[in-house]
């Protein structure tokens, strides 16, 4: 009997995947979706049988064209690779970068964990995101030593839900079709979409998919989305094969069979257990509301902010502590202005004597009672170590309570009106990490050619002069630096060791200027540049830049990021850094 039970799913699950294959063929039928969808031809593949037999270990092969457009970029096979399967999953091919496919296979898979879960904990700035991207979505073999195919995929996919830029998700998804092995990571794709109220995106990406879903809530979406698309007829025949497969969900047949149009009207009940479970009850009531709470989701409060279903705030009572407690909670989400809660909190009242004595008073408060004293008490002081003193203390009876966010904008203005000479020694370190400058980006780039990395040249790493070109021309400016009897600073030495790396020759009589190595590279980093483990090396990078922006770290941090760089021959990604470090920006 088992195994005729085990046939008989076999044959529902082929049937199953039958009608799927029909429905995705019928969604680009544009006169019946009733958003007139364009379907669009996914790019080529990426999840592909390589083959690799005959092929030493020393020996580089590269099974990629160079193509700018990383969107319509193929891989094409090596005629000489022809035996075993390697699977490759990514989006960037790897010249691209100047990385090879090579990069992570003599990476050892325990220290890549160690470095996965080191810079998990970091808020990685900028252009250590752009150097994590590459690393992670470039096409290339997995590693295979101390670490599964599945763990290394698990890392990928969490950071791309950690960092939630949902077109760089999709497009990794449909490339390389990986849905199945890739659920929660789908899952936090169209959850996003439809808590920004967008079901047409959400069903959209089913009609992009090449297979048969496998996950039960995606295959919940994925049959909601065929009666959006008016294919009543597959979505019944499909609920009726799940649930010959043991399908029971009580709360969604009910709301489903009213979008069936077989029930006249659909359960009341509200479930916050998934945005589409939410979406669903507010699809069936007309007459939908709903008041959240402490517990209420993230994706929920994104869902009710895009459908203009928030509570109204203005005639909150501050004595209602719960619903204060959902506001702060909701501003931490960004749902809220900052400005609406403390509005709230300067109604509080608070006697001379609290606010004098708010350092001790606040502590027989309640947790919301004491911040909306402390921030008031922070608006009436002027000095900056008292303003200092209270910012800190209110930014952590937030984080307390687990939102710190809700105090973001308001203290980088408190922190504003402080000049940073203002700062004693001991909120130096605070003053700096929550103080958001208002003008990040230069205005452009001066030369200054008697300076060698502020000179003309530095267009070098753009591609703007041949080999030759620059060597005449650096030899010239040297020239000038031994008769004048100068020397060169950090900088420059990085200019001339990245040209040198590039296989630009630079006479030996110029090596007293710069043969000296102002900084030596750590023991374990220059062991995995020796051991070939380019990917690793990548990650240790990302690690020593953590949050800072490349424009503001040490000049002994930018010698070992580019001196390792030029090591394991990344050149594209050391010329990205140059262009930003290396020039004079006003």
């Amino acid at each position: 009997m088992k195994t005729l039970k085990s046939l008989n799913k076999k044959i529902v699950l082929i049937f199953l995947t039958y009608l799927i294959s029909i429905y995705t063929a019928k969604a680009e039928d544009k006169p019946i979706d009733i958003w007139n969808l364009e379907k669009k031809d996914t790019d080529t593949v990426k999840e592909t049988n390589i083959s690799t037999e005959n092929i030493s270990n020393n020996e580089q092969v590269s099974v990629f064209d160079m193509q700018s457009d990383k969107k319509n970029d193929t891989i094409k096979l090596d005629e000489d690779l022809i035996s075993n399967d390697v699977k490759i999953v990514g989006l960037y091919d790897p010249q691209e970068h100047g990385l090879t496919i090579d990069m992570w296979i003599n990476s050892d898979g325990q220290k890549l964990k160690n470095l996965f879960s080191n810079i998990e904990k970091i808020d990685l700035s900028d252009d250590a995101l752009d150097i994590m991207e590459v690393s992670l979505l470039t096409n290339a073999h997995y590693p295979n030593n101390n670490i599964s195919e599945n763990e290394f995929l698990k890392f990928k996919s969490d950071w791309l839900i950690k960092n939630s830029n949902l077109e760089l998700i999709e497009e990794f998804l449909i490339n390389n079709q990986i849905v199945n092995s890739h659920p929660k990571l789908t899952r936090h794709l169209l959850d996003n979409y439809l808590s920004q109220a967008d079901i047409k995106k959400s069903c959209e990406f089913f009609t992009k998919i090449n297979e048969p879903v496998e996950d039960e809530y995606l295959s919940k979406f994925n049959l909601y989305c065929l009666i959006n698309y008016g294919k009543n007829e597959e979505a019944q025949l499909i609920l009726d094969l799940k649930k010959e497969l043991g399908f029971e969900d009580e709360y969604y047949e009910n709301k489903i069979n009213y979008l069936f149009g077989y029930i006249e009207e659909a359960s009341k009940e509200t479930s916050e257990s998934s945005v589409l479970d939410f979406h669903l009850a507010h699809r069936t009531n007309s007459n939908f509301l709903f008041e959240p709470n402490e517990n209420t989701s993230q994706l929920i409060w994104k869902y009710l902010s895009n459908t203009n279903l928030l509570p109204d705030l203005e005639n909150i009572d501050i004595n209602d502590k719960n619903k204060i407690s959902v506001i702060e909670k909701a501003i931490h989400y960004k749902i809220f202005s900052e400005k609406d809660l403390f509005e709230h909190y300067k109604k509080f009242q608070f006697n001379i004597d609290q606010l004098i004595n708010a350092r001790e008073v606040y502590k027989s408060l309640s947790p919301i009672e004491a911040r909306a004293l402390i921030y008031q008490r922070a608006l009436l002081t002027k000095e900056p170590k008292l303003k200092l003193e209270y910012s800190k203390l209110l930014k952590n009876l937030f984080e307390q309570n687990q939102i710190g966010l809700a105090f973001d904008l308001e203290l980088n203005k408190f922190l504003s009106e402080i000049q940073v000479e203002d700062v004693p020694s001991d909120y130096l370190s605070f003053y700096n990490n929550y103080l958001k400058s208002g003008n990040k980006e230069f205005k452009k780039i001066e030369y200054n050619n008697k300076i060698l990395h502020q000179s003309k040249w530095v267009n070098y790493f753009r591609g703007d002069y041949s080999k030759s070109e620059i060597q005449e021309d650096i030899k010239k400016f040297l020239d000038k630096i031994v008769f004048s009897n100068e020397t060169l600073n950090i900088k420059d030495m990085i200019f001339i060791e990245s040209l040198k790396s590039d296989g630009v020759e630079i006479p030996s009589e110029y090596d007293n200027l710069y043969s000296a190595k102002p900084y030596e590279l750590d023991d374990n980093l220059q062991a995995l540049i020796d051991a070939k483990e380019v990917g690793t090396v990548l990650l240790s990078l990302i690690e020593i830049i953590g949050k800072d922006q490349l424009e503001n770290i040490d000049e002994k941090r930018l010698y070992v990021i580019s001196t390792a760089l030029n090591q394991i021959n990344a050149d594209l990604i050391r010329n990205k850094l140059l262009l930003k470090v290396l020039p004079l920006k006003v």
